[in-house]
């Protein structure tokens, strides 16, 4: 076990090493979630109207956090994918590692990413106005929350990098996945507008579950909320999906990998 940790930090690092190297990858993942920021808060908050006090600035915020922790599905399948196909998972065979820690540090290292990510968009957007009201604990809880989302999603991107193994197919699965997910739901707009068979559906999407515990911890709570168990009970739907989804998609990756190492 001890073994497994070391040689999963150390593959982690390995990852990390690779920002430092080729700096211009950091601004990849960091100019695009902060120009979502500006265009949803300064460009989309002058027309869009929300209940509640704290305007669509506080809004949207969870909810554009949570679309970049979507984007760690995409993120880490293609970096799975690139991994088989330029030979360093055979490179990893031969090394005496434990087989796990190959996916614990790639899933781990993008943690650190999304995390680095997380602390820029919160910066830009507490410079637009953004405010979180529930004290530092609750708005700590309410960013590992999402960050818990990011891993899940990190891991099913490894799960479909290994199952795919094409960049090309994964890019495309992984947009099918994400935009539903994200739009559909109520990371962008209220749902009080959508017809009644859609908003049954927006409701019980994990992302809208997770968007709503989010805004319930930073105090950017807007409007009443439904009758629908997630919407009402937000905080422990959020737990249980991403958990359930860990228990599942964790093996699933692993005995992935077991196949797409032993087929190289």
């Amino acid at each position: 076990m001890t073994e497994a940790i070391s040689d999963s930090l150390a593959l982690a690092g390995r990852q990390m090493r690779h920002i430092r190297r080729m700096p211009e990858q950091l601004l990849g993942i960091t100019v695009m979630p902060i120009a979502f920021v500006v265009v949803f808060g300064y460009l989309f908050g002058s027309a869009m109207q929300v209940p509640g006090e704290g305007g669509y600035k506080e809004y949207i915020m969870a909810g554009i956090f949570a679309q970049v922790m979507l984007a760690n599905i995409t993120t880490t399948a293609v970096g799975v994918v690139n991994d088989l196909n330029n030979g360093l998972v055979d490179r990893f065979r031969a090394l005496p590692i434990a087989r796990s820690s190959v996916l614990i540090g790639r899933t781990g290292a993008d943690a650190v990413l999304v995390t680095w990510t997380c602390a820029m968009m919160a910066l830009v957007g507490y410079l637009i106005g953004w405010r979180a009201h529930n004290g530092v604990l609750q708005t700590l809880a309410g960013f590992g929350l999402l960050l818990l989302m990011g891993f899940a999603m990190s891991w099913l991107g490894a799960l479909i990098g290994l199952t795919l193994r094409n960049v090309e197919t994964v890019s495309a699965l992984s947009g099918v996945i994400m935009m539903p997910l994200a739009f559909l739901s109520n990371a962008f707009v209220p749902l009080d507008g959508l017809p009644g068979w859609l908003r049954t559906i927006a409701e019980w999407n994990p992302v809208s579950a997770v968007v709503s515990a989010s805004r319930q911890l930073f105090g950017n709570e807007q409007g009443a909320t439904s009758g629908a168990l997630p919407a009402e009970h937000p905080i422990a739907a959020s737990l249980i999906v991403l958990v359930v989804l860990l228990a599942v998609v964790v093996p699933l990756a692993g005995r992935a990998y077991e196949k797409a190492a032993a087929q190289r």
